[in-house]
């Protein structure tokens, strides 16, 4: 008998729901823009509904949710995310519980898109797996054994904050020079801007750097650095067997995934950089509803 949840991918920028089935197949999916700056009433609201239309007439026995942090999983409570503006204390598993009827897991985004990679995706086969993105911002997760490492207070794998340059800018509640700060889909975009007076986002960023621009080009470099930075840290903190870089802003393996790769191998040890393996995610944005779906089980 087939057993199906509900996945839900909060994003910044996108609000994905899927219903999915205990392979791991997505039968039913809604994706509509976040809209985040009309608040969490709104937001909440548009996902009840999504959950209701995508479940339909099947028997679901759980909702999991993946939502960017820092979160409180325990009360199930998002905790000011600096893309989801005003949702401080929000009691969110509780209002969406009440309005579903269903049993609802939260937990930080890229925990559920660690997991459907690890159980469905590039990280099949491994005893262990480190899951980062790279879109509004920067997340990842730690997967050993098919389960994700949550932390005493399930802030593990929260490298978006991790301070690359202590001298750096800051930014929302970030570190000072935190990774996210440089590296994510948000600062690519935001250097662009105030030091090229792109206002296209971060393709624009890109596609200046293809055409020769030097200041797109350093803007591209800083963000590989910084990212590299990141992964040989924690390389060296807990030496999993493969990592998985996903996002929208890891589109391009030419102009990101390969020089990180070769970046990277600058901070390792001789040892490591033989035996680094760093992947590109293969679930593309189903990742975070597959994951989400699988919270509950």
């Amino acid at each position: 008998m087939e057993r199906f949840t509900i996945g839900v991918d909060l994003g910044g920028t996108n609000l994905r729901v899927g219903l999915v089935d205990h392979m791991g197949n997505i039968h039913n999916e809604l994706n509509i823009g976040t809209e985040a700056h009309k608040g969490p009433d709104y937001v909440i609201k548009n996902m009840i509904e999504l959950i209701k239309e995508v479940k339909g007439e099947k028997s679901v026995f759980a909702v999991g949710v993946g939502a960017p942090g820092p979160l409180d999983t325990k009360k199930g409570v998002i905790l000011d995310p600096p893309y989801l503006p005003g949702w401080y204390g929000i009691p969110f598993v509780h209002t969406l519980e009440q309005e579903t009827g269903l049993k609802v897991i939260l937990d930080n985004d890229a925990n559920a898109a660690a997991l459907a990679e690890s159980l469905f995706g590039a990280g099949q086969g491994y005893e262990s797996s480190y899951y980062i993105t790279v879109s509004t911002g920067v997340g990842g997760a730690f997967v050993f054994n098919g389960k994700v490492f949550q932390g005493a207070q399930g802030y593990a794998g929260e490298i978006g904050n991790m301070v690359i340059n202590p001298n750096g800018e800051k930014h929302s509640s970030l570190n000072r020079g935190a990774l996210e700060g440089i590296a994510s889909g948000t600062a690519i975009a935001r250097a662009g801007e105030q030091r090229l007076g792109l206002m296209g986002g971060t393709e624009e960023v890109f596609h200046a750097a293809l055409k020769g621009n030097d200041e797109a080009t350093k803007i591209i470099d800083e963000a590989i650095t910084a990212l590299s930075i990141g992964i040989a840290n924690l390389a060296h903190a807990i030496n999993p067997a493969i990592f998985i870089l996903g996002g929208g802003v890891l589109k391009s393996e030419q102009q990101l995934l390969n020089p990180l790769r070769l970046k990277v191998k600058e901070y390792l040890y001789p040892e490591l950089q033989q035996t680094i393996e760093i992947v590109p995610a293969n679930l593309g944005t189903k990742a975070g509803v597959i994951g989400a779906a699988f919270l509950p089980y």
